[in-house]
């Protein structure tokens, strides 16, 4: 047998570049049928059953067109319903137009409703109160401008009143003021100064002035008319005495950024007839406010812009309830950045975690700490790593809430910074001196995260972008993050799950329904996917069915009361008694821009009798703010029931 002599290393290598071109050429013409089957494989894959038991699944919700809408706000109502809230949606246009859009979808029927808005609720702050009905108050007053959009020079003007006599003045919109260089400016809208008020000190009579603010805005465009130091102003058409104890004062007038403005308005909504019911003003406009419940059943109102886009600087305000109205809190001086995340602990404080976002000074008012109202004392909670990147990040209350442990997740720097971070960590509240532990990183450096409480007492996170608004991140064009990850809290780790389809970034949100599902919409990014055009919002609905709902039947409730006081037992029927393991009572969600104060998941002591399963309610209001709650139960899978509808009073 004659053995054919072996070609040479150098042979073969030759041979093998000769057959690349052709093989090149195949893959070419047949890349459509190969992406194509492999789309179809991995379509197979996540719908098949082990794998939804596994990971879950995800499903694009058929939105009608006469109801997509920019969801900025998002709250799940005790009809089981939840309120999707538009105003504007950062839409200059719909603003000026006076056109604002709420609407109502009910996940039992999938059905959607419009409801009239009266006023821009664009980025105005809510809660529930405890009967149910959502306050939200605040919004825009007024959009931003860009420097290089403002001809006119403008600025802030104080008009002052030293006269005690003579009651209120008004001034109409167009009323000049003249500088005095002789510079000539004009008022944007009519404006109202009190009189003068006279107060007796040590015998003698002093005069305050009575004084209210306006936007002024140079009669001629350019940078001639630019003020850059205080000045007082003559208004014009004024007789002599009156122009002695009337003007103007202002610190600048130029041509920089004037930022969005706050409302004053504030509604509660009602689940009940679906309808905005008109309350009191607040004391000071707010854009960017957060509304923190208090164990009273009264609610704080804190930070934001004030209609002139500046910052409130601690002045903070209170709104009963059983009056409609809103009152200054002069003694709670507290100042945060905007939308500050602020949680009611099982003591009666208020726990801010760091996060918050948009607006504010980058070094006051950013500490992690613990605010008692009674006294106005904060205790810093020290310890937090990549403590100046708590910009737009997530923060959860984790469950169960007895345990007092506050989780942030992601975030990045002041403003509209490119950096961000994959930092969580967890603050222990129930110990005296707490402070801040790390906690598992989370896959990437991510911003705008959501984080949902799940009954099984896992929380879910998905979304977000490590670039600011989804903008460019390392080189990127975008960066939002197609990801979703659950959190175990008994475990300490994240485990990775199925991928949604849709970016999540900038004015998003999700919040867990009744039955059990994730909703997620929303998103603002900066850019489209060119990374040069403007973005759009994202107006797609998807919601997630954790695994939880592929371990099989699920347990049920079936019978009990609805309304529930602190510190009672309750019992309620159901079928599955004898193996449900554990009861939680979870406060539905209320959220935008990654803040929700409302959720939290309450662990009830449980025992079962066949057919029955008996649960007590925490006796401390800290623990168990007054409201609406959904009741779930779960069974010795870890699979929960669709939840029932409770009242705690």
């Amino acid at each position: 047998m004659n053995r054919q002599p072996q070609p040479t290393l150098a042979r073969r290598l030759l041979r093998g570049l000769a057959v690349l071109p052709a093989a090149a050429a195949v893959l070419a013409a047949n890349r459509p049928i190969v992406v194509f089957a492999a789309d179809r494989y991995h379509q197979f894959q996540i719908n098949s059953r082990d794998y939804k038991a596994e990971y879950g699944h995800w499903s694009i919700l058929p939105v009608p067109a006469d109801f997509r809408i920019n969801a900025i706000h998002a709250a799940l109502l005790s009809t089981g319903k939840v309120l999707i809230v538009a105003g504007s949606g950062n839409n200059r246009q719909n603003f000026e137009a006076g056109t604002f859009k709420t609407i109502v979808w009910d996940p039992a029927s999938e059905k959607f409703s419009l409801v009239p808005t009266p006023t821009d609720l664009f980025c105005g702050g809510h809660t529930f109160l405890a009967d149910g009905k959502l306050l939200i108050a605040g919004g825009t007053k007024s959009y931003e401008v860009l420097p290089e959009n403002i001809r006119f020079a403008a600025g802030v003007m104080k008009i002052k009143n030293e006269s005690p006599d003579g009651g209120p003045r008004v001034f109409k919109k167009g009323t000049r003021l003249i500088a005095p260089g002789g510079k000539r400016y004009a008022t944007r809208t009519d404006v109202t100064v009190p009189a003068a008020t006279k107060m007796q000190h040590a015998g003698q009579t002093m005069v305050h002035a009575g004084e209210a603010e306006v936007w002024v805005d140079a009669v001629m465009p350019g940078d001639t008319e630019v003020i850059t130091k205080p000045a007082q102003y003559r208004i014009t058409g004024l007789s002599a005495p009156d122009s002695r104890n009337l003007y103007g004062v202002a610190d600048k007038i130029t041509r920089e950024k004037q930022e969005y403005g706050g409302d004053d308005t504030s509604y509660e909504f009602d689940p009940r007839t679906e309808r905005y019911v008109r309350t009191g003003n607040l004391t000071d406009p707010r854009w960017y406010p957060t509304l923190a419940p208090l164990p009273s059943g009264n609610v704080l109102a804190v930070s934001g812009l004030d209609r002139f886009g500046r910052m409130l600087p601690g002045r903070n305000e209170v709104y009963s309830p059983r009056t409609r109205r809103w009152t200054a809190a002069p003694r709670l001086t507290r100042v945060f950045p905007t939308y500050p995340a602020l949680f009611v602990t099982r003591d009666e404080r208020l726990f801010f975690s760091g996060s918050n976002a948009g607006y504010g000074s980058a070094t006051e008012g950013r500490t992690p700490g613990l605010w008692d109202l009674r006294n106005n004392r904060f205790q810093p909670v020290p310890g937090l790593q990549d403590a100046a990147l708590t910009e737009t990040s997530a923060s959860v209350l984790l469950p169960p809430a007895q345990r007092q442990r506050v989780m942030i997740l992601g975030g990045g720097a002041v403003g509209d910074s490119p950096v961000s971070t994959a930092r969580t960590a967890i603050a222990d509240l129930s110990v005296r001196k707490p402070v801040y532990v790390p906690g598992p990183d989370l896959p990437q450096p991510t911003r705008y995260l959501n984080a949902v409480v799940l009954p099984d007492d896992t929380v879910f996170t998905t979304g977000g972008s490590t670039g600011y608004r989804g903008g460019p991140y390392r080189g990127n064009k975008r960066s939002d993050l197609l990801t979703a990850q659950m959190y175990d809290p008994a475990g300490n780790a994240f485990r990775t799950l199925a991928a949604p389809t849709v970016g999540r970034n900038y004015h998003s949100e999700a919040l867990l329904l009744p039955d059990g599902r994730v909703v997620t919409m929303g998103s603002d990014p900066i850019y489209d996917r060119s990374g040069k055009n403007p973005g759009t919002f994202e107006e797609r609905i998807e919601i997630y069915s954790p695994p939880y709902l592929f371990h099989g039947g699920r347990p049920a409730i079936t019978g009990g009361p609805a309304e529930v006081a602190r510190g009672t037992s309750v019992a309620y029927t159901s079928p599955d008694a004898d193996r449900i393991q554990t009861a939680r009572l979870v406060r539905p969600a209320a959220v935008t821009h990654a803040t929700d104060v409302d959720q939290r998941s309450i662990a009830l002591e449980m025992h079962h009798t066949p057919g029955r399963v008996t649960v007590r309610i925490p006796k401390e209001r800290g623990l168990v703010p007054s409201g609406w709650y959904m009741l779930f139960v779960t069974d010795t899978k870890g699979v929960p029931s669709p939840a029932i509808w409770v009242h705690v009073s």
